[in-house]
């Protein structure tokens, strides 16, 4: 166990990736220890718990030792996947959705490979042991607080994803369009995060490209680390095109200074885990239009204050039409993006949502809890 893993664990029933993990959840769960701890010290354990393998130790101390978890993902499907050996993820399935499915369980295990944008990985959330085990789950958005409660989950608490602001200087914006050698009158529309199919980046490049050739005075910027092979060299050909700019990972005084300087975001997830988008919640609270997909994990976002995308065949035509919408009239941008802001610094506070996780975290202290499970995991 490395030094930040442990200083994470020994901060007063604190369970989060240590500070400085590539990871959103390491990034809100380390603002969010700081505000809950000023309160003083966590009555139980709080768990963050997401759909990757930073979360293998956080996971067996939650079935280990019950608190509340926080749930970032609504689907651990891809995590236990990786994290279990055939027959314990097999066992796992059936667990969760009956011996009568032990055919599609092997039929997954063995078609693995495909998980990151086969839809059928994406319906199976596998959350029945966490949820049974816990006693309280927060998530993020009322789609995930449905999947929990179709696991299990009795006493599930919907937090917002909370947004603090921060000051940009606008010369830094100005310079780090300049150094990509993107004018200040062209329409730029970022990408950011981890960088994965489902995130939708292909449709994504197809729209711009398509865009691009009638408005020549757009921009893409897309910034992260790509999670697969065949995405990377895909992206490492797509900066050739001399409107398309591509960075690694941004530290967050970058990532700060490059929110600022797109005009728009495009933050697409299909198929989804019922994840509530950091990058998104951050870009709204910065007065950016964001493009996302319509779905049950967006569904308390106003309508005016976003712009929406359906899934499927409907896709491509309706990125294609916002994105050419957003450029053609600024002034509609600059109202969606106002829109944005009022509803994020109305509903995502950080002093709210740090009062809400302290309300749930007492309402557990002394309250009967029947569960528990052994842990899965080797």
């Amino acid at each position: 166990m490395d030094a930040g893993r442990k200083r994470s664990q020994n901060l007063n029933n604190y369970f989060a990736p240590p500070p400085g993990s590539r990871s959103g959840v390491a990034d809100y769960a380390e603002t969010l220890r700081r505000k809950l701890e000023a309160r003083g010290p966590l009555p139980v354990p709080l768990y963050h718990l997401g759909n990757n393998p930073l979360h293998a130790e956080i996971y067996r101390h939650a079935l280990r030792d019950p608190g509340v978890v926080v749930l970032h993902d609504a689907v651990l499907h891809h995590f236990l996947l990786g994290a279990l050996s055939r027959s314990a993820y097999v066992d796992e399935f059936i667990y969760n959705y009956g011996e009568w499915r032990r055919e599609l369980a092997e039929e997954l295990w063995s078609e693995r490979g495909s998980s990151g944008t086969d839809p059928r990985y994406f319906r199976f959330p596998m959350l029945r042991r966490v949820t049974e085990a816990s006693r309280a789950l927060i998530v993020h958005n009322p789609g995930a607080a449905a999947i929990a409660r179709d696991h299990g989950a009795a006493n599930v608490h919907v937090i917002p994803h909370f947004f603090e602001p921060v000051t940009v200087d606008r010369a830094d914006s100005v310079f780090f369009r300049d150094s990509l050698g993107i004018g200040q009158g062209v329409t730029l529309y970022g990408i950011f995060g981890y960088l994965r199919e489902t995130k939708r980046i292909l449709p994504s490049l197809d729209a711009f490209r398509r865009l691009n050739k009638t408005n020549p005075n757009t921009a893409l910027l897309i910034a992260g680390d790509a999670v697969s092979a065949d995405l990377t060299r895909l992206l490492q050909n797509e900066a050739k095109h001399s409107a398309i700019h591509r960075l690694p990972h941004l530290s967050e005084r970058d990532f700060r200074t490059a929110a600022a300087a797109v005009d728009a975001c495009i933050n697409l997830r299909y198929p989804t885990a019922g994840e509530t988008s950091g990058i998104a919640i951050r870009l709204m609270g910065a007065g950016k239009p964001v493009i996302v997909t319509e779905g049950e994990a967006t569904a308390d976002i106003p309508a005016a204050a976003c712009l929406r995308v359906t899934p499927g065949i409907a896709e491509p035509a309706e990125l294609f039409d916002h994105m050419t919408m957003l450029a053609a009239f600024p002034s509609i941008a600059r109202a969606i993006g106002q829109a944005a802001a009022r509803h994020i610094a109305e509903r995502h506070s950080l002093d709210e949502v740090g009062a809400r996780y302290w309300e749930v975290l007492g309402s557990v202290v002394g309250a009967a809890h029947v569960g528990g499970a052994s842990a899965t995991l080797a």
